[in-house]
């Protein structure tokens, strides 16, 4: 088997390289990703645009591509340019955040995995969650960090990737949707459905005092301030049973949602 790993975060984050580690012993890996954080930017490609594409190494000495482009973009130059054939199976991730419900249409994670079935390959968003309460940590300096623990997410996504070649995707499943939780109650993997969505999102400006910590552009002289305004988001508090919110956040294990890219609704009955 051939694996093509990209993610959204950039070649260099931690969560790529740990995908690799993943699933090394199961096939053939090449990584190409972002050069950049690309973060948010959906499924944008660069039509006509000169990309430039570097070899690189990840932290464990091995080989990788950088382009500078989107997610999307990375697929499409590793699983057209950079490989010799096209690869069996697109994983994106480890993202290092979370990607559930219907908001998924804005990540890059997610939508460079519809990029790698819109070729006619089969993928896996992958995500890791992190509990503000126990991912952020401070040393014995006082500087605050992130304790990045991929240990249940590569193994779930070992054990999907292998499954994967023992039995082949799902009949009518075109990519999987997988998000795991850094602070985990339980380990073993429930297959959902998208929520309805993530973020709670509201425009604020330099006067709202609850989100003051956030809304820190430094104002031009000639700028008035009312000229600045920003989107904001928190996340959603209350999800339905069976879905990726709900077994993510309230009951703590992960979440794989099977998907399709076909969003054609095909019965309206009579109304028109």
């Amino acid at each position: 088997m051939k694996i093509l790993i990209s993610n959204d975060d950039g070649v260099h984050a931690p969560g790529i390289l740990a995908a690799k580690q993943a699933v090394e012993d199961l096939a053939d890996v090449v990584v190409v990703a972002p050069h950049e954080n690309n973060s948010s930017v959906g499924r944008r490609i660069s039509l006509f645009k000169h990309l430039k594409l570097n070899k690189c190494e990840l932290e464990d000495g091995s080989e990788a591509y950088s382009v500078s482009g989107s997610p999307a973009d990375a697929v499409i130059v590793g699983a057209n340019y950079v490989m010799d054939e096209k690869p069996d199976l697109v994983i994106t991730g480890i993202n290092q955040g979370v990607n559930i419900s219907c908001d998924i249409t804005s990540s890059g994670t997610v939508c460079a995995a519809f990029e790698a079935v819109s070729l006619g390959i089969p993928a896996i968003a992958s995500s890791l969650f992190m509990d503000p309460k126990t991912s952020f940590k401070q040393d014995e300096n006082g500087e605050w960090y992130v304790d990045y623990d991929f240990t249940l997410a590569k193994k779930v996504l070992h054990d999907i990737v292998l499954r994967i070649i023992e039995q082949g995707f799902p009949e009518g499943v075109d990519l999987f949707n997988l998000n795991v939780p850094s602070n985990y109650e339980c380990e073993d993997v429930k297959i959902t459905h998208l929520s309805p969505r993530m973020l709670d999102k509201k425009v604020i400006d330099n006067t709202n005092e609850e989100k003051s910590e956030i809304f820190n552009y430094q104002l031009d002289n000639n700028q008035e301030s009312d000229d600045l305004v920003m989107v904001a988001s928190d996340l959603v508090k209350d999800y339905d049973e069976g879905s990726d919110g709900y077994a993510l956040i309230v009951e703590k294990r992960p979440s794989l949602t099977p998907l399709t890219v076909n969003m054609t609704f095909e019965d309206l009955g009579d109304w028109l």
